[in-house]
């Protein structure tokens, strides 16, 4: 197996999360691999601190867990060699014909999640070098033989369009936060995480079962086919910030299916840039908006004939903010209830 992959990292405002994602990301056991990381006009001065990182010039912080510093630890060896690109240069295809371990694209504003990873992609069909494109969360950390599982489980499965890692609480990796992917409800434009809480130390014996059971993969880890790219297309930028997968799931679901590689570990901070969490009184204020917004959005798109059940729903997360007195998410939610005009939140 020499099949090419392209791994794109998104950073926005995340650079000592995201040096520690690549020192796990290049300690893999496979060798025919690229490292694009897409920054989304972080104000923090992730791309300097991302070069010194790579010019040898900046330790990775490193966890105190050995069961993942194991994973990082002891540094790559530096320099490693990098090219910088706009995201001008990449839509216009002003690449050089030379390719280093590393490739750093300013996308000159916070394009959200579709809309930053989607110039990463656009990179690698510029190059149109490659046979599967690997989206990794940069708030995580892979053991040196994640990509390797993934490629060995969709290898001889052309049908298999995306395929996902056993994703693991990065603060407790004894805990699963997800096999694979997420099973979506419909009427309530909710997910759940296959397998969320669940101890990892007990053994999974139904991938077959999980797998069809998933409606999307979900977006920390997930290798995408060529094939899906050029058929599907990119993700949606409709959304800024959730419902990108399972809308990129839902358009692909009549000629592909889902895969889930079990032995295929990422250790997951879940949303350590935008305070995503899975409880939602520790959820920060933009991931909340999206969450809600996009309900609605992905859900008059995909399910209009839903719309009333899912604004039923917004109101008891009405009644919720109230009795926490978080006013200020009463107000969003009432305007995303009402659709008072194009109610956005401040991104960047």
């Amino acid at each position: 197996m020499n099949k090419k992959v392209y791994i794109v990292i998104l950073n926005w405002n995340g650079w000592k999360d995201t040096i520690e994602c690549l020192e796990s990301v290049f300690r893999s056991k496979y060798n025919n691999y690229k490292v694009i990381v897409c920054d989304n006009c972080s104000n923090d001065g992730s791309i300097e601190k991302i070069r010194q990182w790579a010019d040898g010039k900046l330790k990775a912080n490193i966890t105190d867990d050995p069961r993942i510093a194991f994973y990082t630890s002891p540094a790559v060896e530096k320099p490693l060699q990098y090219l910088e690109y706009t995201r001008e240069q990449v839509e216009n295809g002003e690449l050089s014909i030379d390719e280093p371990p590393l490739i750093l694209i300013q996308t000159g504003k916070n394009l959200g999640f579709a809309g930053g990873n989607n110039v990463g992609m656009r990179y690698a069909l510029a190059k149109s070098d490659f046979d599967y494109i690997w989206l990794l969360n940069n708030d995580t950390v892979v053991q040196n033989d994640t990509l390797l599982y993934l490629l060995e489980h969709v290898k001889g499965k052309p049908q298999m369009g995306i395929c996902g890692s056993t994703l693991l609480f990065y603060d407790n990796p004894d805990k699963v936060q997800a096999f694979g992917g997420a099973v979506y409800n419909s009427w309530l434009a909710l997910s759940n995480h296959i397998g969320l809480y669940q101890d990892y130390n007990v053994p999974v014996d139904y991938l077959e079962i999980i797998e069809k059971k998933m409606d999307y993969v979900v977006g920390a880890s997930m290798l995408v086919k060529r094939e899906f790219l050029l058929d599907i297309g990119l993700m949606c930028e409709d959304y800024f910030l959730y419902y990108e997968e399972v809308d990129w799931a839902i358009r692909a679901k009549k000629k592909y299916v889902l895969g889930y590689a079990p032995s295929s570990i990422v250790y997951h901070k879940e949303g350590a840039s935008i305070g995503s969490s899975s409880n939602p009184l520790e959820k920060s204020f933009i991931a909340d908006f999206y969450a809600n917004k996009n309900r609605v959005v992905f859900t008059k798109k995909y399910y209009p004939w839903l719309l009333p059940v899912v604004y039923s729903s917004l109101l008891i997360s009405i009644v919720n903010r109230i009795r926490r007195r978080q006013w200020s998410r009463v107000i969003f939610l009432i305007k995303i209830l009402f659709s008072l005009g194009e109610y956005r939140h401040e991104r960047n």
